[in-house]
């Protein structure tokens, strides 16, 4: 079968995250896709199948080591990329339409630049304040001062997510997650950066309920944030977030405000392609 490996979020390889993507996926049952993912061991694996739904180009089924997605953001914009350079052409040029268990994603082509594309982040499936028993835990989870988180909020399009706003880069760089007290929430750091930064926010991302203790670059996460510190006046329309520096990485994701739609976009590298043997 056509295998490709993907690096999204950035233009160079190696420092964005990697997906691993299956092409002409339908003969594999569930069980087959999940030891594949098991087996490449990166936070997310995919397999492009035929669509079901009018008005998509092909359908997506995402699965990290522990378990299958409804979504995920680098899997998307990686998934496109493998299915275009594979002769995908989409029924709308200039975007292609992802079939996923949240539904259809729209995801624009960047035209001016290759391998760039932004993906139209889905509603979030729940959203308002963390409550605070759960942000105490999550809090003491992560391993940061009380004092030192200044809001949080769940941001949740399929994985999961609450994200807590802390007070400087430093302080999520300096975060350390404790897996037993995460436990199967996903939890996501952010602080804004100085003026004139490398990007307007820092970010990091925690999921060890999935099999993926930190995750490089998060393209499900940085759409909920999108969402939410758009909408609540705390950055402006369009801003940058940088993610991986802990883990030796430099993932750059790009969040436009469109009237009510955020767009999450990023570069994204073809580093891997070939056949594989699962069928």
């Amino acid at each position: 079968m056509r295998f490709s490996q993907v690096d999204v979020f950035t233009d160079t390889l190696t420092l964005g995250n990697p997906v691993a993507v299956v092409h002409d996926a339908g003969g594999l049952d569930e069980s087959r896709m999940h030891a594949f993912a098991r087996w490449t061991n990166l936070s997310e694996t995919t397999f492009l199948l035929p669509p079901t739904q009018a008005g998509a180009d092909y359908r997506l089924r995402v699965f990290t080591p522990g378990g299958e997605l409804p979504f995920a953001g680098h899997p998307t914009l990686g998934s496109a990329r493998a299915w275009l350079a594979a002769g995908g052409v989409p029924a709308s040029p200039g975007t292609v339409v992802q079939e996923c268990a949240v539904g259809l994603v729209p995801i624009r082509l960047d035209e001016t630049v290759p391998g760039r594309a932004a993906f139209a982040a889905p509603p979030l499936r729940r959203s308002g304040p963390v409550d605070d028993a759960t942000r105490e835990r999550l809090t003491r989870a992560v391993g940061v001062p009380a004092d030192r988180v200044q809001a949080a909020q769940w941001v949740d399009n399929g994985p999961g997510w609450a994200a807590l706003l802390l007070a400087t880069v430093q302080d999520v760089l300096d975060a350390r997650a404790d897996r037993d007290l995460i436990g199967a929430q996903a939890v996501g750091l952010v602080a804004p950066h100085p003026a004139g930064g490398p990007a307007d926010v820092e970010v990091r991302a925690f999921h060890p309920g999935v099999g993926v203790q930190e995750d490089p670059v998060t393209g499900s996460l940085a759409a909920g944030l999108g969402q939410w510190l758009t909408s609540a006046g705390l950055l402006p329309d369009r801003f940058t977030i940088r993610q991986g520096t802990v883990l030796g990485r430099r993932g750059l994701i790009r969040i436009a405000r469109d009237g009510e739609q955020v767009w999450v976009g990023g570069d994204t590298v073809l580093g891997v392609q070939g056949t594989v043997a699962l069928d």
